[in-house]
């Protein structure tokens, strides 16, 4: 960054800010080099997180982040994105101030939340770490591309209870009214606390920009509004350093909305702490439900809108005389299972079958999620993706090995991080299978699943997909 010319309209923005003694600090601090961080993922960590990072700390020099309990800071030449750890979703890579929103949103076993700009995953897959497996949630990205990455995020990760939509705000919001207990908005913002890492986003800048963002988050969250539940909390978070797209935005949504009230505003400088900086506000919607936020006439109106159960009950009507039992693909999957999964179960959620590809998708307790909410609504991924069927049986999908523990598998064959094996089977490679191994299993890295071989004749046939094999 020291040869990266800041636009002068930037510079006085800080100053007016922060003052020009902090603002000098500040924009110092552009010289200094980034720091790089990762968070383990619990749906992955038998043991505590602080024994897998002391496993790491010798490799990785671990040190742990301070506001997030999961998070840890790593040596730039560590490369924990080559490590076989990363493949088989023990951590994901994660500027260390983004950490904070997901640890502000304070995710609860069993809830139903949305991750409104989801991609490319890393608030979403922290969220999944609160949730435990229990719950729904939905994760949201308008652009297809993305929500492809956002989607192969939560693939390498296991998780289970999760659906990847690709809508646009309002899709959504004609949808679930009053239906989300958490919402995490990472508003599109003019990404000033990524100059520092990506040298385009300085010359992509402008004041106009500045506004444009900041009016673009104000629609947004009025979506958000109305998929709130009376009672939720709302997290939106920027990026971005400016007042206009930070405190400005949530100040007039929360005195547009009586029945928001804000509780808490962190901001993470990357002058005082070791990351980029980041914005997070957190508001609660009140529990009482005649409280409705305040609209104009050219926005959504949560008044307007038919109740979620009528809705649902209008879609099932529609939806009844396509759907078909998954009887014969569940039996399948039933038979699968029984050889190669016997200690796996689904819980709670529905079949659903698009092309040859078998899904298991989530449900939460309360039964207002089901294969309906989804008629006509661009889905990236439809929750759990069991196997695929070919020809009256089922091939398991690469999703399931990573979704499941290992001791739920009939046969595992673990090693050492290090050990040849690994790497060959992350090349593709056959390996020699052991003892009296046969059918379907797991190949793992110190337990940790990293994909599917089958094994017969003695040798284990590789089953890690071509695009996830690694050739040097």
């Amino acid at each position: 960054m020291k040869n990266v010319q800041l636009p002068e309209a930037y510079v006085r923005q800080m100053q007016a800010l922060l003052g020009r003694e902090e603002a000098e600090r500040f924009l110092d601090s552009y010289n200094d080099a980034r720091a790089y961080g990762l968070r383990f993922n619990p749906l992955k960590c038998r043991q505590p997180i602080g024994n897998h990072a002391a496993a790491l700390e010798q490799p990785f020099h671990l040190e742990p982040v301070p506001w997030c309990k999961t998070g840890y800071y790593y040596d730039e030449a560590a490369r924990p994105g080559k490590h076989p750890y990363h493949a088989a979703g023990l951590y994901y890579i994660q500027e260390p101030s983004a950490m904070s929103a997901a640890e502000l949103l304070d995710a609860q076993p069993g809830e139903t939340i949305l991750d409104f700009a989801a991609a490319p995953g890393g608030k979403t897959t922290q969220i999944a770490g609160g949730m435990n497996g229990e719950g729904l949630m939905i994760a949201n990205e308008i652009h297809p591309a993305r929500a492809k990455i956002l989607s192969e995020n939560v693939e390498r990760l296991g998780i289970r209870n999760a659906v990847v939509t690709n809508a646009a705000p309002q899709e959504l919001s004609r949808r679930f009214p009053a239906f989300f207990d958490r919402i995490m908005l990472d508003s599109p913002c003019s990404g000033e606390g990524m100059f520092r890492k990506d040298e385009d986003a300085v010359s992509e800048w402008s004041e106009a920009h500045v506004s444009y963002c900041a009016e673009r988050s104000s629609e947004i969250l009025e979506h958000a509004a109305i998929m709130l539940k009376p009672g939720g909390i709302l997290v939106y978070s920027t990026c971005t350093f400016n007042r206009e797209e930070n405190e400005r935005t949530i100040e007039q949504f929360a005195a547009k909305h009586p029945s928001f009230q804000i509780e808490r505003i962190e901001r993470l400088w990357p002058h005082q702490v070791r990351g980029e900086g980041h914005f997070v506000a957190r508001l609660r919607k009140a529990p009482d439900e005649s409280r409705l936020p305040a609209t104009d006439s050219s926005e959504p109106d949560e008044r307007h809108l038919r109740s979620g159960k009528d809705k649902r009950r209008e879609r099932d009507k529609r939806t009844a005389g396509r759907a078909k039992p998954l009887t014969a693909e569940l039996a399948l999957f039933s038979s699968f299972a029984e050889q190669a999964l016997p200690g796996f179960t689904l819980g709670l959620g529905e079949a659903l079958r698009f092309g040859d590809a078998l899904y298991w998708l989530p449900h939460q307790a309360s039964g207002s999620f089901g294969a309906a909410d989804l008629d006509g609504l661009k889905v990236a991924r439809p929750g759990l993706h069991l196997g695929d069927i070919r020809k009256n049986r089922l091939e398991p999908a690469h999703a399931l090995a990573l979704a499941v523990r290992s001791d739920a598998a009939a046969w595992v064959q673990s090693y050492a991080p290090d050990a040849p094996e690994i790497a060959a089977y992350l090349r593709g490679e056959t390996l020699p299978a052991a003892g009296d191994a046969s059918g379907w299993g797991l190949v793992a890295v110190d337990g940790l699943p990293l994909g599917w071989a089958k094994a017969s004749g003695g040798q284990l046939k590789n089953h890690l997909p071509k695009g996830l094999r690694r050739f040097t």
